[in-house]
């Protein structure tokens, strides 16, 4: 039987593994033509891993990333509001956070997947019902158009997903946050080493060491959508250059020419189905969120090991889907909504009172109550993926 995963990103490789390893014939189909350095960095939480680990490339994953270091959030001028206690976190979930970059993660990833499976430069143009059980699948590939047939098409096209567009007309799509965001990795990196945030009005700075040395830094403001300059590291040096050290020199480590500038979008209108008969769509395609809690990945993840675990080549697929949409929705619009909220009082608020009304309770939330907020959403037990 034949699966056909549109999108090699985290969520749609994830997928692609899984159903490997049910068994499934995979295709996966990328309109980039290679795969370059791929994004920045990300932390992947206890439940990103525990997917990971269902997948059988957990271990890969920890080897090539970094356990977060004690971190916490801090103000401006560097006082710190709350700390993170790494290790008793650890105890709480059962395993640690890790700081990877996205392309060792993708590498990994591609490195379990049979070879041939990846057909780059692959645009998807439609998908087409071929009969009751599957879809057809149109793409441009070598200046040619090629149709493909499976019994399952996994969506993982990103925020601008094309098969949503086709399937949900209707929806309105991915809006603008009221923030834009640089993203930067240094070089080596020998100076602390935090998994940290800071906050100053309408602004906000991170950092995650990775396991190579380096350090994933990004930093977000309130902007228009679309607003652009022409040299985006002295914007973040005229933003952020006063702030805290290690914020310069940070910086100073970071070759300009590798900065990336996005605005920050989200389906601020959640969508009513995931599904779509033998269509499921994952990742941001299905539930973009903002980056506040850092779930945008894990949440990908999740989506994509559910799949493999309730996908198999001789199910009822149309039934396997419905309770992938039953289990996945409500937990992942929830996720959403939720890194949304803490955007508004987190980096998206610049009111001076409101902020140190914000930094005060913060300050005096017992450390385990705190410690239990963060990580109810990597509390996530991934269903085994049958072989």
């Amino acid at each position: 039987m034949d699966a056909i995963v549109i999108g090699a990103g985290i969520g749609g490789l994830c997928a692609a593994v899984g159903l490997h390893r049910r068994g499934w014939q995979v295709t996966v189909l990328e309109r980039a033509a290679d795969f370059g350095e791929v994004g920045a960095g990300l932390t992947l939480m206890a439940n990103g891993l525990r997917g990971l680990d269902a997948l059988g490339v957990g271990d890969a994953v920890r080897a090539a990333g970094r356990a977060d270091a004690p971190g916490g959030t801090r103000t401006s001028s560097g006082r710190w509001i709350s700390r993170i206690d790494a290790d008793a976190m650890t105890r709480l979930l059962g395993t640690a956070a890790v700081g990877i970059h996205r392309a060792s993660l993708h590498e990994i990833l591609r490195a379990a997947l049979p070879a041939g499976t990846i057909v780059t430069g692959a645009q998807v143009t439609g998908l087409g019902r071929q009969s009751d059980i599957g879809h057809h699948v149109a793409y441009q590939y070598e200046g040619r158009t090629v149709t493909a047939q499976a019994a399952l098409v996994v969506a993982a096209d990103g925020i601008d997903s094309a098969v949503r567009a086709q399937l949900w007309p209707d929806h309105p799509g991915p809006i603008h946050s009221g923030s834009t965001a640089w993203l930067g990795v240094t070089g080596p990196w020998t100076g602390e080493r935090a998994a940290a945030i800071s906050w100053g009005p309408g602004a906000e700075f991170g950092t995650v060491p990775l396991g190579d040395g380096r350090v994933y830094w990004f930093a977000a403001v309130n902007a228009p959508a679309g607003f652009r300059v022409d040299d985006e590291m002295a914007a973040v040096r005229a933003r952020f250059g006063g702030w805290h050290s290690p914020v310069p020199g940070l910086l100073d480590a970071t070759d300009p020419a590798t900065v990336i500038r996005t605005d920050l979008r989200h389906l601020a209108t959640a969508l009513p189905s995931y599904v779509h008969g033998n269509v499921a769509l994952l990742g941001d395609a299905a539930h973009a969120m903002t980056p506040n809690l850092g779930q945008g990945a894990n949440q990908a993840i999740e989506d994509a090991v559910v799949v493999a675990a309730l996908c198999g080549p001789d199910d009822d697929i149309p039934a396997a889907l419905a309770e992938y949409d039953r289990q996945r929705r409500p937990r992942s619009q929830r996720v959403a909504r939720a890194a949304a909220q803490i955007g508004r009082i987190g980096q998206q608020l610049a009111n001076p009172v409101a902020m140190g009304l914000r930094n005060t309770v913060m300050r005096l939330t017992p450390a385990r109550v705190a410690l239990r907020s963060m990580a109810r959403h990597a509390n996530w037990d991934a269903p085994s993926i049958p072989r």
